[in-house]
C-alpha cells in the first residue's frame, strides 16, 4: 500500500510541534543555567574575612569598599571585618561606614587579635556594623577627634602653704569632658556626637557611652563593653565568632534578617597590590616629593627639548602625585600656597632675580605644605624636616642659577658682532681713511685714521652694520685706549 501523501497543512503542524519541543528544551536549559549562575562557587555558605589594620586612610577605605562589593558578588552570608586601628581620617572612616550601611551582606566587625584596639575611627565603624564583637584583651573608645580634643584639662596646682578651709572645693571629676575652646570646636564635637549617637540608635547600642567616648575620650575593655551594651559578642577567634553570631536578628537595609553563620567556609581577602600601592603614595610626604619631581622633570625637559626621559619621568610623577593628593583631605589655602611657591621657584629659573622669586617661592611652599593636609592625624602629617629639605634644595638651585647667570653676564662676549670689538687684525688695503681688513677669516670694509697702510695691525673699536671702525694698535687694553 502506498504511503499517504501529507498535505501542506499536516507538514506545517509537524514542524510547529518540533519547534515547540526545541523551545521547551532551550527554556529548561536556560532556567538551569540561570539557577546555577545565581549560586556562585561557595554559594551562601561563605564568610568573607577582611582585615582593617593600621591607620584608616584612603587605601583602607578603598580596600574595605571593594571587599564588601566582592562579598556581594559572591553571595556571601556575612563579612567579618577584623579591626586593629588607632584611628585615622574622618573622610575615609565615613566612606567605610557608608559602605557598611549600604551593604546587602551583614557585616560583623571583630576587634582582634588579642591586644588589638578599635580607637577613634574604629569605634565609629564598630558602632555602624550589624554585629559588633571583640576578642579578649582588646579595647575600644577614645573617639575624640585629635584635631579637636587636645589634652584634657586639669585643675591648677594649689599654692604652697596651708589652704584656707573656706576655699576647699570638691575634687574635679576626672571623667568630665574638657570644655570646648571655641564655637568652632564645639560645633565639630557636637557633629561627631550626633553621628555616633545615630549609629548607636540604628544598631540598638549604648548611645550615652558613645557620647562619652567622643566628648571625654572614654575607653572600655572587651568585658566592660559587653556589660554596657556597647558590643554584642566576645569571641576567641573567627570560628567562635561565627558560631556565636548564628541565629541573631539584624537589620540589613530596610528588612530584618536572621544570620546563619555557623560552620561557614571562610575566604580571607587580604589587601592586594592596589591597596598596598595606594597606601604608599597617599603618604603626604611622598605625594609632595612626587609633585616636586614632576615639576622639575618637566622644567628640565622644556630647557632641553628632546631629552625625553626628564619629561616622561616628570609627567608620571606629577600625575601620580596629583592623584595621591586628590585622595587626601586638602585645604584650599595649602594648595594655593604650594602652587604659588612652585611657580615662583620655576620663574626664578627662567627669569633670574638674584633670589627674590626663589626665596618667596620657598617660603610660600613651606607654608603651603604645613597647611596642606586638613587633619592632625600623625600618620598623615607632612614632615617638617622634609619640607625644610625641599625648600633648601629649591633655594640652592635658585642661587646656583642666579650665580651662573651673573657670571655669564660678566664674562666676555664670545659670539656675535660684539665679539669682534678689541680684536687685533691686519689691514689689506687703505686709502683716505677707509679700506679693507682681514677679520675672523673674512674680508671686511673698515674706516679709521688716514695714515694707515697695508700690512698695519689695527684694533676693532666698533661695528656698524657690516663696517668695522678701527684704530692703530698701541698695545694698550681697550679700556685705556
Amino acid at each position: 500500500m502506498a504511503a499517504p501523501i501529507l498535505s501542506p497543512l499536516s507538514r506545517s503542524c509537524a514542524m510547529l510541534r518540533k519547534l515547540r519541543r526545541v523551545a521547551v528544551l532551550l527554556a529548561a536549559a536556560a532556567i538551569c543555567s540561570g539557577g546555577a549562575g545565581a549560586q556562585p562557587a561557595g554559594g551562601p555558605q561563605v564568610a568573607v574575612v577582611l582585615s582593617l589594620d593600621g591607620i584608616v586612610g584612603p587605601a583602607t577605605a578603598d580596600y574595605v569598599i571593594r571587599g564588601l562589593e566582592a562579598a556581594r558578588q559572591q553571595n556571601a552570608a556575612a563579612v567579618v571585618l577584623r579591626i586593629d586601628t588607632p584611628g585615622g581620617l574622618d573622610a575615609s572612616m565615613r566612606d567605610i561606614i557608608r559602605a557598611i550601611l549600604a551593604s546587602p551582606v551583614p557585616v560583623i566587625s571583630y576587634v582582634a587579635p588579642n591586644g588589638a584596639r578599635a580607637a577613634s575611627a574604629g569605634t565609629y565603624i564598630l558602632y555602624a556594623s550589624h554585629v559588633a564583637a571583640m576578642a579578649p584583651a582588646t579595647n575600644l573608645g577614645a573617639a575624640t577627634p585629635i584635631a579637636l580634643g587636645g589634652s584634657p584639662s586639669r585643675p591648677a596646682d594649689s599654692p604652697s602653704g596651708p589652704a584656707d578651709p573656706a576655699d576647699k572645693k570638691p575634687p574635679a571629676d576626672k571623667t568630665a569632658p574638657a570644655a570646648p575652646k571655641d564655637a568652632g570646636e564645639a560645633k565639630a564635637i557636637n557633629d561627631a556626637v550626633a553621628y555616633i549617637r545615630s549609629l548607636a540608635a540604628l544598631r540598638g547600642r549604648n548611645a550615652d557611652w558613645a557620647e562619652q567616648a567622643v566628648r571625654a575620650a572614654a575607653s572600655l575593655t572587651a568585658g566592660e563593653a559587653r556589660a554596657q551594651n556597647v558590643i554584642d559578642l566576645i569571641a576567641d577567634d573567627v570560628p567562635d565568632l561565627l558560631a556565636k553570631a548564628d541565629g541573631r536578628r539584624v537589620r540589613v537595609g530596610n528588612a530584618e534578617t536572621t544570620l546563619h553563620t555557623r560552620d561557614l567556609r571562610q575566604i580571607a581577602r587580604e589587601p592586594d597590590w592596589r591597596t598596598q600601592v595606594l597606601s604608599v603614595i597617599t603618604n603626604p610626604n611622598l605625594a609632595l616629593l612626587l609633585l616636586m619631581a614632576g615639576v622639575y622633570g618637566l622644567i628640565f625637559e622644556f630647557m632641553s627639548p628632546g631629552a625625553l626621559f626628564p619629561g616622561i619621568f616628570g609627567a608620571i610623577c606629577l600625575l601620580v602625585g596629583l592623584y595621591a593628593l586628590a585622595a587626601l583631605p586638602l585645604t584650599y589655602a595649602g594648595i594655593a600656597l604650594v602652587l604659588l611657591g612652585t611657580s615662583l621657584m620655576v620663574a626664578e629659573i627662567f627669569a633670574p632675580t638674584l633670589g627674590v622669586l626663589g626665596v618667596g617661592g620657598a617660603v610660600s611652599f613651606v607654608l603651603g605644605a604645613i597647611l596642606l593636609i586638613d587633619t592632625d592625624t600623625p600618620a598623615f602629617g607632612v614632615s617638617v624636616p622634609l619640607m625644610a629639605g625641599i625648600a633648601a634644595a629649591s633655594l640652592g638651585m635658585t642661587f646656583l642659577i642666579g650665580r651662573l647667570a651673573l657670571r655669564s653676564r660678566r664674562a666676555p662676549v664670545v659670539s656675535g658682532a660684539e665679539a669682534l670689538i678689541g680684536l687685533r687684525i691686519k689691514v689689506l688695503s687703505w686709502t683716505d681713511g677707509q679700506g679693507y681688513v682681514a677679520a675672523v677669516g673674512e674680508r671686511w670694509r673698515a674706516v679709521g685714521p688716514a695714515g694707515l697702510a697695508a700690512g698695519d695691525t689695527v684694533v676693532i673699536t666698533a661695528v656698524r652694520g657690516v663696517t668695522l671702525h678701527v684704530q692703530p694698535d698701541t698695545g694698550l687694553p681697550p679700556s685705556q685706549r
